[in-house]
């Protein structure tokens, strides 16, 4: 049982966690735990029932849940929301990746367009919300936009990072061996960016979130971020929770399966070898 315990121990204490987590937030929605500590607390138990409009309790969220599966609807707004997501993180790759690497590899680029990214990086994305609706409007693609436009920062600014951290010595022996800048770049640069990347990525998957719902809230009429407030709106608690908990589930599954990856090509790197 030890070795067992030793073994899955993260996986033990963390369901555990969130099992005790779930229990306690069961009995404060159905004032289990007023009717426990009131012989003690008195009239201030009352502050532990807590109505149902303000905070519904798991059972109640898993038995909508349950209705909207069944039903079809959650899988109509989920795929209205991942066909948004999927699109705006591919415009964010595609344009994030290529010009952060570009920026750290040509030093008079970097000089040129360093102060819009640190200045972009210091704003809140959000505040171009307002001018994306005037200019496009309400739509699908105001919403890839968006997206696009929180999540391709962390990815910019880690492909610069991972340039600029290239062992300096590795470029100097390949250079003094006649390579190419192009052959410099591909052979040196691109494998040693590959974890910076992946971390960029965890991190883009958390700002996609928040462009989902941000987005679908102020330019859709569908998706989860517009079952959430849709439903926040008519004080619908447990329509609201089942919306939060797709976007936690969905988010932490993707960051999941990208801290794998990163875990791997981690080990292929010397530093890690020799620490580990």
């Amino acid at each position: 049982m030890a070795r067992l315990y030793q073994r899955f121990e993260h996986a033990i204490l963390g369901g555990a966690a969130v099992l005790l987590f779930l229990l306690f937030w069961e009995g404060l929605s159905n004032g289990f735990w007023a009717n426990l500590l009131e012989p003690v607390l008195g009239d201030n138990a009352r502050l532990l029932r807590i109505r149902p409009i303000f905070i519904s309790a798991p059972s109640r969220i898993w038995t909508r849940l349950g209705q909207m599966v069944s039903s079809g609807e959650i899988w109509e707004h989920m795929a209205a929301s991942g066909t948004a997501f999927g699109l705006g993180g591919l415009m964010a790759l595609t344009v994030g990746i290529p010009l952060g690497l570009a920026v750290g590899w040509y030093r008079r680029l970097g000089y040129a367009v360093e102060p819009f990214l640190s200045a972009y990086n210091a704003t809140p994305q959000v505040v171009f919300i307002p001018l994306l609706i005037i200019w496009v409007g309400t739509g699908l693609f105001t919403k890839v936009l968006i997206i696009a436009m929180v999540t391709f920062i962390p990815l910019t600014m880690s492909a610069i990072a991972a340039v600029k951290t290239t062992d300096a010595r590795l470029l100097k022996v390949a250079k003094s061996f006649g390579s190419s800048d192009w052959q410099r770049f591909r052979d040196i640069i691109l494998p040693t960016s590959v974890p910076f990347l992946l971390s960029g990525l965890r991190l883009g998957v958390g700002r996609a979130m928040v462009g989902v719902v941000v987005g679908e809230i102020y330019a859709s009429s569908a998706g989860i971020g517009y079952l959430i407030n849709a439903s926040g709106a008519a004080f619908q608690t447990d329509r609201v929770f089942v919306g939060i908990l797709a976007i936690a589930v969905v988010g932490l599954l993707l960051t999941w399966a990208i801290y794998g990856i990163e875990h791997r090509v981690e080990r292929w790197r010397p530093v890690k070898a020799a620490t580990a």
